[in-house]
This record gives C-alpha cells, structure tokens and sequence, in this order.
C-alpha cells in the first residue's frame, strides 16, 4: 500500500470508528417517546467528545449533526422535536470528522415492534449494502456494484432510489466517485486500490420516485411508501476491501 493511501486508510478508519460508535449510542436510546432532536444530541456530543466533528453541522446550511429519516423520508431529515412512536423506522446519518478525514454511516432502527413488511424491507436494504460491498475488489467496474443492489432489491419487490447516490469521501464530505445503486454490469470507471467512498442504498417499499419538501432538504417518497438506507464508508484494498464504519455492535 503507497504511504498516501496508507495514512487515508488510517485516518479514514478512525473516523469511521467514531461515526460507528456514535450509531451504537442511537441503539442504546431507541424507543417510543423519544424525539429526533434527542437522537441528534447524542449523536453531537458523543462525536465531540472523541475529539472529532460532526460533518453535517452547518453544511450547507445545514442546521443539525445528524439526519434522521423516519418512515417515508427517504434521506436528509432533519431533527427536531418530532415524537417517535411504536412502530416506526428511522433511518440516521452520521459523519464524524477527524484529523482532516471523514467517516461516513448511516443504520436503521426499530422503534418498538414493526411491522412485517417493514422488517422485510430493513433487512433486504441491508443485504443490498452488504452485496454491494462483498464484490469489491481492484478491475471490477462501478456498474457492477449497483447492478448487485438493484438485482437483490427488485427480486424482493422493492424499488431503488435513483435521485441519490452514494459518493467518494476522504478530506472532502463529498468527493468522485458518484456510486450509484442501480446498473449493469461492466460499465462505468474501474476500481482502484486506494479509492474511499460510501455505498448506501435507499430502498423503497413501493414507487423509487422521490421528492424534496420545502426545508430544501428532506426528501420523501413521492408514494408515501416506506424507505429504508444503510450506510458504509469502505476503501478498495490489493485483495479486496476494508469496512471503515464497522460496529462491534452491529454486523
């Protein structure tokens, strides 16, 4: 591994460490009665006391350090004193910010007892991410990745997103590639050892079609359907890849 990509590899794994630990924190607080804005302060301060910070704060005029996504709301909620209720999922996101590198995660999470419909989408979300991710390694091409998303998903019968995608990360939040979650196989760039970016699926219980709301930031299902993302920073190795946003907790 070149000294460059060995120093973003460890500095990427740190951050990506914190971003975790700030998600295990959410799984110890999640029940009904909670508001999202609770949610968003553990989140804050537990990145600030690792030394770190959260990404999301004041990016673009963003005003909170995490989103939170519940139910319909696809990506980029926002936090507030929404009451979470028996039965809903939720969706936050999070990105820690250390030593000039940034680690990226975002999980989902069950509030009481959902529905089985619900838990079918979560856990065929997650497969998605996971088998998007297991096919990485150096000469497979970006096409590949959303093309192992979009087959799992649709055998499922849910619908990928297609407004947002995943995305290059390092010293910059947002950086090249742009990793999309639907595809075919054999096009696009070729991976490279070195390369850091996210894979996170959003996965819609009914139509994939998505709007903004008036905030200019919380995008929902154009249907109301449900819709459920996880998230994973992962950087492209000589023999395949590394997880950076890993949970002991969670797998």
């Amino acid at each position: 591994m070149k000294e460059s990509t060995k120093e973003s590899f460890e500095k990427t794994r740190i951050a990506g460490s914190i971003a975790a630990g700030a998600l295990d924190e959410v799984s110890n607080i999640i029940k009904p009665g909670i508001t999202t804005d609770e949610i968003d302060k553990i989140c804050y301060e537990y990145i600030n006391d690792h030394g770190a910070y959260s990404a999301p704060l004041f990016y673009r005029g963003f005003p909170k350090s995490c989103c939170t996504s519940p139910n319909h709301v696809v990506c980029h909620g926002i936090p507030s004193d929404k009451i979470l209720k028996e039965g809903d999922i939720l969706n936050v996101d999070v990105t820690a910010y250390k030593d000039g590198w940034h680690g990226d995660t975002s999980r989902m999470f069950e509030v009481g007892k959902i529905s089985v419909k619900a838990k079918k989408l979560i856990d065929t979300t997650y497969e998605s991410m996971m088998k998007g991710i297991k096919i990485l390694k150096e000469g497979i091409q970006l096409g590949d990745i959303g093309h192992a998303i979009q087959k799992h998903v649709e055998a499922q019968g849910f619908s990928v997103v297609q407004d947002f995608c995943g995305h290059g990360i390092g010293q910059s939040f947002h950086e090249e590639p742009t990793i999309l979650h639907y595809g075919k196989m054999r096009t696009g760039k070729k991976i490279k050892a070195g390369m850091i970016f996210t894979i996170e699926p959003m996965i819609n219980l009914g139509d994939y079609q998505t709007k903004v709301l008036n905030d200019g930031w919380t995008a929902v299902t154009k249907d109301k359907s449900l819709s459920a993302q996880f998230e994973h920073t992962v950087g492209i190795t000589k023999d395949g890849y590394e997880i950076f946003t890993h949970s002991q907790k969670f797998s």
